[in-house]
C-alpha cells in the first residue's frame, strides 16, 4: 500500500474527510498517482450499530449481597486451609485499644454585618486644613463657617469648594465582615485621592461636631481619634461644636471665641514656615 493511500485510510478512520484535487493549476506540481478505490462504503443500518454498540459494552457489574460480604467461604478461610496441612491456628492476639481522637473543631464563618451609612461634608481651607462637617452642611452653616474663618484670619473670602463623602458608596451595599474597618478605608484613600489630585499638603483636620447623634458618633468612631489625633487620616485634629448648635445658641459662639483666636495664631505660625519661629 502506497503512502498516500495509508494517509487517507487514516484520515478515514479518523473521521477526517480528505479531499483530491481534480484539475491540475497552472505551475503547479502533478498529483501523485495511486491506487485508491472509489467505491462508496456501504451504510449500516441504524439497528447494526445500535447492536455493535451493546455487544461492545461491558458486562454489568454484579454487587455483592451483604451476606456474602460479611460471610467468608469455608474454602477460602485460612483457618481451614491451616487445618488441613496439619498446623496450629495462631494466637489470636488482643486488640489494641486507640485512643479516642476528639474530631478538629470546625471553623466557624465570618460572622456578615449591615455597612455604616453616613456622609460626610468636607472642604480644604487654604489648601492646608481639611473642614469636617458631619452630613451635607446647609448654606447658613456655610454662611456662619465663613464668618468664623475670617475673624479668626484663617479663611478671607468665600469658602472653597465642598465635596460630600457618602458611605457606602453604593446604594444597596452587601454585607460586609468588618464595617468599621472598611468605613476607615474608604474614608482614607477618598481624602488621599483629593490631596493627590487637587495637590493638597494636609496639615490638620477640623472636625466640627460634638456627639450629639448615632451618625456623629459613628463618624468619629471612623476617624478613630486618639489623643486628639485622627489614626484613619494621620492628621491632628481640632474638635468644635457643631454649626448647627452655634446657630441656635449664640452663647457657644461667645464660648468659643478663646479657641478660635488660638487656632488663629497657629494658622498664621505655620503659614510662616519653620524660619520665622527660629
Amino acid at each position: 500500500m502506497t503512502p498516500e493511500v495509508a494517509r487517507r485510510y487514516y484520515l478515514d478512520a479518523m473521521g477526517i474527510t480528505a479531499w483530491a484535487s481534480r484539475y491540475q493549476l497552472p505551475n503547479a506540481l502533478p498529483t501523485e498517482a495511486c491506487e485508491w478505490d472509489d467505491t462508496p462504503p456501504e451504510k449500516t443500518p441504524p439497528r447494526d450499530r445500535l447492536q455493535a454498540v451493546l455487544d461492545d459494552a461491558p458486562p454489568p457489574r454484579k454487587e455483592a449481597k451483604p451476606a456474602e460480604l460479611s460471610t467468608p467461604s469455608p474454602e477460602a478461610s485460612p483457618l481451614s486451609v491451616r487445618a488441613l496441612l496439619g498446623q496450629a491456628p495462631p494466637v489470636a492476639e488482643p486488640p489494641v485499644k486507640k485512643e479516642a481522637v476528639s474530631p478538629a473543631p470546625k471553623p466557624t464563618p465570618a460572622t456578615s454585618a449591615k455597612p455604616l451609612r453616613f456622609a460626610l461634608s468636607c472642604m480644604c481651607i487654604g489648601q492646608r486644613w481639611l473642614s469636617l462637617h458631619p452630613g451635607n452642611i446647609t448654606p447658613k452653616e456655610q454662611q456662619l463657617l465663613s464668618n468664623i474663618l475670617q475673624a479668626a484670619s484663617i479663611q478671607q473670602g468665600e469658602l472653597p469648594s465642598i465635596m460630600l463623602f457618602e458611605w457606602p458608596p453604593m446604594a444597596n451595599a452587601f454585607e460586609v465582615a468588618e464595617p468599621l474597618e472598611e468605613a476607615r478605608e474608604g474614608l482614607s484613600a477618598f481624602i488621599e485621592g483629593s490631596a493627590s489630585r487637587k495637590g493638597w499638603k494636609l496639615e490638620r483636620v477640623l472636625w466640627w461636631g460634638e456627639h450629639e447623634t448615632q451618625q456623629t458618633d459613628e463618624i468619629w468612631q471612623v476617624l478613630n481619634v486618639q489623643q486628639t489625633h485622627s489614626q484613619t487620616l494621620a492628621l491632628p485634629i481640632w474638635q468644635g461644636p457643631s454649626l448647627a448648635g452655634l446657630i441656635q445658641n449664640p452663647q457657644a459662639k461667645r464660648e468659643l471665641w478663646p479657641a478660635l483666636n488660638v487656632l488663629g495664631q497657629e494658622w498664621q505660625t505655620l503659614e510662616k514656615g519653620p524660619s520665622s519661629r527660629d
